[in-house]
C-alpha cells in the first residue's frame, strides 16, 4: 500500500506585511510634516555668489513678503495688520525679511519703513546662494 503524502501550500501571510507598510506610510507622513518651516509663503528668493551664513539665533522674527502677500511668523497678515504686530517688538529683536525676487521695489520701501519707524534695525535680507538650491 502505497500511501501518497498531500503537500500543503505555504502562502506568505499577507495581514503583517500591510500593517508594516501602513507604519511605514505613517511614519513618512508625520516626519514630512515636521521638517517644514514656519513658512507661510513660497517665495523665489535672489541669489547671490557671497554673503555670510549665519549661526542662527532663537530669539529672531520672520517677515515674508511676495508681491500679493506678508506673513509674519507664518501667519498671512494685512499691511495694517503687520504694523500693528511690529508694534511691540523690542529694539534688539533680530528681523529675517523674506522677499520675493518678482516684488517690486516700493512695497519693500514700505515694509523697511515701518520698520524703520518702530526702530527696528536688526534686520537680516535672506538670499539663497547659488548653486545650493
Amino acid at each position: 500500500m502505497a500511501r501518497k503524502s498531500r503537500r500543503e501550500q505555504i502562502t506568505p501571510e499577507l495581514t503583517p506585511l500591510i500593517d508594516v507598510v501602513f507604519l511605514l506610510l505613517i511614519f513618512f507622513m508625520v516626519s514630512s510634516v515636521f521638517k517644514k518651516d514656519e513658512l507661510a509663503l513660497l517665495l523665489n528668493l535672489p541669489k547671490t555668489e557671497s554673503g555670510k551664513t549665519e549661526t542662527v539665533q532663537k530669539d529672531y522674527i520672520t517677515i515674508e513678503l511676495s508681491d500679493g502677500s506678508i506673513a509674519f511668523e507664518g501667519e498671512k497678515l494685512a499691511m495694517e495688520a503687520l504694523s500693528e504686530k511690529v508694534t511691540g517688538l523690542e529694539k534688539k529683536t533680530l528681523i529675517n525679511l523674506r522677499v520675493d525676487g518678482s516684488v517690486k521695489y516700493d512695497r519693500l520701501v514700505k515694509v523697511l519703513d515701518l520698520l524703520q519707524r518702530n526702530k527696528l534695525e536688526n534686520l537680516s535680507l535672506i538670499t539663497i546662494k547659488k548653486g545650493e538650491e
